[in-house]
């Protein structure tokens, strides 16, 4: 069946809440076509296994819907559902031979011997297998294994298949092949296939659309052309292949100032608007230095097979280019990026906004209390003539490259845990989780710190920015 049909699946204002109170997913929204390659992409603990969970009935939402076919199957069981899962670790059963594994499901609806031997013979071809019947599971490669498992699963022919990062346990050139043969599978099966990965290849080869997850939220969702060459924020940007990111400003109808040099480009947006730019490193072209927009010079030159990683350092960033061509440490060049090859995302002028509210006053000292923390800031140097008073509300914001980190927890206004960062141009822009509230709070820093570090925030005070937006009746 053709991909891209008539809904199969939906997941309705999905909420998932552990119980220890952390809140993995909030009001999430997804619809599955039949006969779609759907691949839910994203790093270790953003929800994707969870919602393949719910998806098999192996869990259940907090709130919310999933239905299949239009049938609410929220509360149904696993084995009451037309959905099989291939699972990481596969699962099969030691002491049973091949044919006995893949006929399990069928000995279940006491199906007779004729139809078993039938479905058996039907599924070990649809995997290359003819001929296993009586092989031991422990006599079988990783590969032969993973593909006994599909077998299995598909002998009971579900509409859906969920795989569970089911390529994990293989070497990397059995990985590539098991790709090319999953993708081949899907082909003959017609069924739809829901697959996990934190891979970003396997996403990018497989998939017929790819739902990137991040913190429990979906990030975006699109054919893997629209996810690698339109990302819609940086996470997807950074997540999905390698890219070049710097920050920047359109200075004119389509043309953005960014990296030291003003570019063409072709995302039609306002003058004056504050951007990410994004270049993958092979849209990167390294000429002579006289005819370069930007120059620098190259810091490394690797090789990796088939072309070669080359980073160049510049007055404003470090820019990384693929070249089929080697070059000399120190070398002098020019880079040039032609305008469809630079991708423009508007910056996101909502961060680092929080809501507070003035707990006291007195003289020119003005307490905010903000979820996190409170801050004592001068009410003429902060709010000029305007008056406050206790129970006046406000949003106080800062720009991540006014904040600084620290390793001391007491030092800054509020502490908390790297979950991620970026680079972009010669810098990092981390994002800091608090401990209290899990608040995110986002900073520029030139060092290197380590996803999961402990640390605190420092936002000076003449740094930070507050707007009056009410009072207490």
């Amino acid at each position: 069946m053709e991909a891209g049909g008539k809904t199969l699946i939906e997941l309705k204002h999905i909420d998932k809440v552990f119980e220890d109170g952390e809140q993995l997913m909030d009001d999430l929204n997804l619809e599955i076509k039949q006969g779609e390659f759907v691949t839910l992409l994203g790093p270790s603990g953003c929800g994707k296994t969870t919602i393949l969970r719910m998806l098999g009935g192996f869990d259940r939402p907090t709130r919310g819907e999933i239905l299949l076919n239009g049938q609410d199957i929220t509360n149904i069981p696993p084995n009451k559902r037309p959905i099989n899962t291939v699972f990481q670790k596969y699962a099969l059963f030691p002491h049973l031979n091949v044919y006995d594994n893949i006929a399990f499901g069928l000995k279940l609806k006491n199906l007779d011997k004729k139809t078993q031997d039938e479905k058996v013979k039907k599924a070990l071809e649809m995997v290359d297998l003819e001929g296993f019947e009586k092989r031991s599971i422990d006599t079988l490669s990783g590969g032969q294994q993973q593909r006994i498992a599909i077998a299995r699963a598909v002998v009971n022919e579900p509409d859906v298949l969920l795989l569970d990062e089911s390529l994990s346990a293989l070497d990397a050139k059995m990985r590539k092949e098991m790709q090319i043969e999953l993708k081949e599978m899907h082909k003959k099966l017609g069924i739809t296939f829901i697959f996990v990965t934190h891979d970003q290849e396997e996403a990018l080869t497989m998939s017929d659309k790819i739902v990137v997850m991040s913190d429990g939220e979906i990030q975006q969702i699109g054919t893997p052309e629209e996810i690698y060459n339109e990302p819609k924020n940086l996470f997807v940007a950074d997540f999905i292949g390698e890219s070049n990111i710097f920050k920047g400003k359109m200075v004119g109808k389509f043309q953005a100032s960014f990296g030291g040099a003003v570019f063409d480009c072709v995302d039609d947006i306002a003058q004056g608007t504050v951007i990410d730019a994004i270049v993958r490193p092979e849209d990167v072209q390294i000429v002579p230095e006289n005819q370069g927009k930007i120059k620098g010079k190259v810091l490394s030159c690797d090789f990796k097979g088939t072309f070669y990683i080359v980073a160049i350092e510049t007055d404003k960033a470090e820019i990384e280019a693929h070249s089929l061509k080697n070059f000399a440490l120190g070398e002098k060049v020019g880079i040039n990026i032609d305008p469809d090859m630079i991708h423009i995302i508007p910056y996101d002028s909502s961060i680092n906004h929080y809501d507070g509210e003035v707990v006291g006053v007195s003289e020119d000292d003005v307490i905010v209390q903000f979820a996190d923390f409170s801050l004592t800031v001068s009410a003429s140097k902060v709010f000029g003539d305007k008056k406050v008073e206790p129970g006046t509300k406000v949003v106080g914001s800062f720009v991540p490259e006014d904040a600084d980190l620290s390793d001391d927890a007491e030092a800054g206004v509020v502490a908390g845990n790297i979950v991620s960062f970026i680079y972009i141009d010669n810098a990092y822009r981390y994002v800091v989780r608090s401990e209290v509230n899990e608040e995110d709070y986002l900073v520029c820093d030139e060092y290197l710190w380590n996803q999961g570090d402990r640390v605190s925030v420092l936002i000076p005070e003449n740094k930070w920015s507050f707007e009056i937006v009410g009072r207490d009746e």
